[in-house]
């Protein structure tokens, strides 16, 4: 058998092996491991921590987000708006409603339909942003109701709302009766004039401290107390124009008193009963 002319066939079918490489720095790299650099250890480095989670908070929810609510206050403006191009005169007359005791023979007419409408629509837009500021004023003044409140925003705004109604329904029936008893038919016309307009204006002039209050909470407190200024403000020109009408004599005094007490100070006590009373029927 002849040798292999070429020795180097054999090599080719060999297997070949792979340099192998030693790692280096498997403990980091040193402090001078390239050239001038230096570099710090790996433990010196900064290290990110985590940030301390926490439970989310609840989304408050107040009337300025509440959609059913915000619709019940647009409809009661909206009302007023509706109203005013045939009932204007009687806006303007507000004043004259409010405060005058003159006597005259056509003073004891009955409103026309425009004016009916559009005290109608005062007196409601009144007891809407009433039922508001009492929600407000509730979660302001008394933090613990919060959460019950939040949860059921329109039901008891609604409720606020028809409370105030009825206050006002009540008003009107007793004032009525204590005209009818103290004093002769244009008396009385008056004095419910009176106290129609006044109560019609004060939705209007209340609005304004209404929007601040829930766009500013914060200022919570202060708001409100302009809204109780406003408030007895509203039944002090009431009260002052039915003093101007009854007065006669001393004894009148004493019985002014008296109204004072049972009509104007007790109702509002027992008011505030009945809201805490919707509060735990609605929780």
């Amino acid at each position: 058998m002849p040798a292999n002319p070429n020795p180097t066939d054999t090599a080719l079918h060999t297997d070949t092996v792979e340099p192998y490489y030693a790692p280096q720095y498997l403990d980091g790299f040193p402090t001078t491991a390239m050239g001038d650099s230096t570099l710090d250890s790996i433990n010196t480095w900064p290290v990110m921590e985590m940030p301390e989670s926490s439970q989310a908070k609840e989304f408050a929810r107040s009337p300025l987000h509440d959609t059913p609510s915000i619709a019940l206050l647009l409809a009661g403006l909206l009302a007023v708006a509706l109203c005013y191009h045939t009932g204007y005169k009687y806006i303007e007359n507000f004043f004259y409603y409010m405060f005058s005791t003159r006597r005259r023979e056509n003073l004891f007419e009955d409103h026309t339909v425009n004016e009916t409408s559009i005290l109608a629509a005062l007196i409601a837009n009144t007891c809407i942003i009433e039922g508001f500021i009492i929600f407000l004023a509730i979660q302001i003044l008394n933090p613990s109701l919060a959460p019950t409140l939040q949860h059921h925003v329109f039901g008891h705004i609604a409720a606020f709302s028809a409370m105030a109604a009825g206050f006002y329904i009540t008003q009107w029936v007793i004032y009525k009766v204590l005209g009818y008893t103290f004093s002769d038919k244009i008396g009385s016309k008056l004095w419910i004039d009176g106290f129609k307009s006044s109560q019609s204006l004060l939705g209007l002039v209340l609005l304004p401290v209404l929007v601040l209050l829930m766009l500013y909470p914060s200022s919570g407190k202060l708001l409100l107390s302009l809204a109780a200024v406003l408030y007895f403000l509203a039944r002090l020109i009431f009260i002052y124009k039915g003093f101007r009408i009854f007065y006669s004599n001393l004894l009148s005094i004493l019985y002014f008193i008296l109204y004072l007490c049972a009509v104007e100070i007790v109702p509002v006590v027992i008011m505030t009963g009945v809201t805490y009373w919707i509060c735990d029927i609605l929780h």
